[in-house]
């Protein structure tokens, strides 16, 4: 499948789609427009051969149970954000990348290698026992999340990442 076959209006859908979707949860669309719709176009054409929206710069295993993380958005995006102020793909960006305070850069790659990934799932991993990331509470609407850091808008309510607390710690045992 090629970019030619990908409608002008099925790019514009997605991306209007793909926008109002990232803005009413706190999050942002890359700035540039024609670079964020050639990834729009690379979403298109993963979901037409897999059947799913996969990142368009990881290989796709074509198996849906193996790619659930990196279904766009990918499991490493909020982690991405936080630390390098966009996403792996640079699809998703922070505040002070879309505002031009800050300059995209490399992000290395975060998403565990296929063995690593089998022996977590094989392990139960991600269950309230084995918790293994902290749990955030937006002492505004009572959002939970669990990740590194607390989001930097609650995609619920809107307000900033400064409003959450920690609601569970897996560290402190």
């Amino acid at each position: 499948m090629t970019e030619r076959e990908i409608s002008t209006a099925d790019t514009d859908g997605l991306y209007k789609r793909l926008e109002s979707e990232a803005e009413a949860g706190g999050y942002h669309l890359n700035p540039d427009v024609e670079f964020t719709k050639d990834l729009v176009r690379s979403l298109i054409i993963n979901e037409r051969r897999y059947g799913y929206l996969a990142c368009p710069c990881r290989l796709a295993a074509g198996d849906r149970q193996e790619d659930l993380d990196i279904i766009c958005p990918c499991d490493y995006r909020d982690p991405d954000l936080d630390d390098y102020g966009a996403c792996y793909c640079a699809l998703y960006v922070s505040d002070a990348i879309k505002n031009g305070k800050e300059q995209p850069r490399s992000i290395p790659e975060r998403r565990p290698s296929r063995e690593v990934r089998m022996q977590s799932s094989a392990k139960g991993h991600g269950r309230i026992s084995g918790l293994s990331l902290p749990v955030w509470r937006c002492k505004v609407c009572g959002y939970l999340c669990a990740r590194e850091h607390a989001p930097e808008t609650c995609p619920i309510c809107k307000v900033k990442r400064d409003r959450f607390e920690l609601f569970l710690n897996p560290a402190a045992k």
